[in-house]
């Protein structure tokens, strides 16, 4: 245990016309700390394509998470999928990052663009060590991790974007490299950082990419505790014992929900500081307590937040404006995606009639079901999450 954090993220570009990404991304978590991610780019597009790249992927990690060589990986991979007919080629390129309890990285690349690390945000060269396994060449790195160290991983549609459309011949390796030594920010997570990179290659393919188009981000970071409060308890005599664990904890605090924030304000003996001006008109404003973090509206503004969940793990395409703006559930989602390693959540489970859906059962709330959704996504983004009902 230590108090660093491996952040992922990862999205992908389809060929234009295609239905099927022929990259895929596979995860392995090991333990707590330790983690393997594979990004595999089958041959050629299409449906085929994806099937190369989800059994290699999903080959090389779960052999090397149990603890094969990468020779045992390879040579499995050559004997397992089919061989092209045209090329005779029998799997796809791969890159490999095992993180061991978030202080060591080993890297294994064959045949796609070579990983990019930036260090304190600039470029670094770390050493590689070329190995022969059969007739292919896998280069291989062992490195100690440092805090802020940002892997940026990618297929090779992402150093060819742009060519034969927007005559963009000068989009290399280390034009990334520079592109993201510009764009870098500490404060970006590894979600944020893949989509503006993959962003940046679909505007140089005019928004019709020539070939799949994958980006991966691995980023070490300190581990940030968000606490989350929302609804009252469905005993009353619970509120006290609530906010006492709500506020005992470390972290940020994030109260949801008018009744929940008036209890807050009495527990902690401040004033309630509510605001009128309406940034999103869809989303309630916000509201001040001295002693917390954010204070938002309930169920509408989780609601939201819950969208924006949702599109993160895929395109993330509501980024641009929730990333931005000042509204409850922007200011929620960006400590919960961005900011957060590790979320508490205190959930009340007192029913609410305004808020009651006709067809779903009495103990159910929509608020409950929002949060237990919620709650889903937050995990599918490496989020490690507690949840304490009342």
């Amino acid at each position: 245990m230590n108090n660093l954090f491996t952040d992922i993220g990862f999205c992908s570009l389809n060929k234009y016309g295609e239905q099927l990404c022929g990259d895929h991304v596979e995860i392995v978590k090991q333990n707590e700390d330790s983690l393997i991610m594979v990004l595999a780019d089958g041959l050629g597009s299409g449906v085929k394509a994806s099937i190369l790249s989800i059994l290699t992927s999903k080959i090389i990690s779960t052999m090397m998470a149990n603890s094969m060589s990468i020779k045992e990986c390879v040579s499995t991979i050559a004997s397992t999928l089919p061989v092209c007919e045209k090329r005779g080629i029998a799997y796809s390129t791969f890159t490999i990052i095992r993180v061991v309890d978030n202080k060591e990285a080993e890297i294994i690349q064959y045949d796609n663009p070579h990983v990019i690390l930036l260090r304190n945000g600039k470029n670094y060269d770390y050493a590689k060590t070329g190995m022969r396994i059969g007739e292919k060449v896998i280069f291989r790195s062992n490195l100690k991790l440092q805090l802020n160290d940002l892997f940026i991983l990618m297929s090779d549609g992402a150093v060819y974007a742009g060519a034969g459309r927007a005559l963009n011949y000068d989009w290399r390796r280390e034009n990334i490299i520079s592109y993201m030594e510009q764009l870098y920010k500490s404060s970006y997570d590894a979600k944020t950082i893949s989509s503006l990179l993959l962003e940046k290659c679909n505007s140089l393919y005019e928004g019709i990419p020539g070939d799949d188009t994958t980006i991966g981000a691995i980023k070490i970071r300190q581990k940030q505790q968000i606490n989350l409060i929302i609804g009252p308890p469905a005993d009353p005599g619970d509120v006290r014992k609530m906010m006492s664990m709500f506020f005992s904890n470390e972290g940020k605090r994030i109260v949801c929900g008018g009744t929940t924030s008036h209890l807050a304000a009495e527990y902690l003996g401040k004033d309630l500081n509510t605001q009128i001006k309406y940034i999103d008109s869809e989303i309630p404003p916000t509201a001040e307590i001295e002693g917390v973090d954010l204070v938002t509206e309930g169920v509408i503004t989780m609601n939201r937040v819950l969208q924006y969940a949702q599109s993160y793990l895929q395109n993330n395409e509501y980024y641009a404006e929730w990333g931005w703006k000042k509204d409850g559930a922007s200011l929620v989602s960006k400590l919960l995606f961005e900011e957060a390693t590790d979320i508490n959540f205190y959930v009340g489970t007192a029913l609410n009639p305004a808020h009651q859906n006709p067809d779903l059962p009495k103990n159910l709330s929509i608020k409950v079901t929002i949060v237990n959704e919620l709650i889903e996504y937050l995990k599918k983004m490496g989020k490690r999450i507690k949840v304490i009902f009342f």
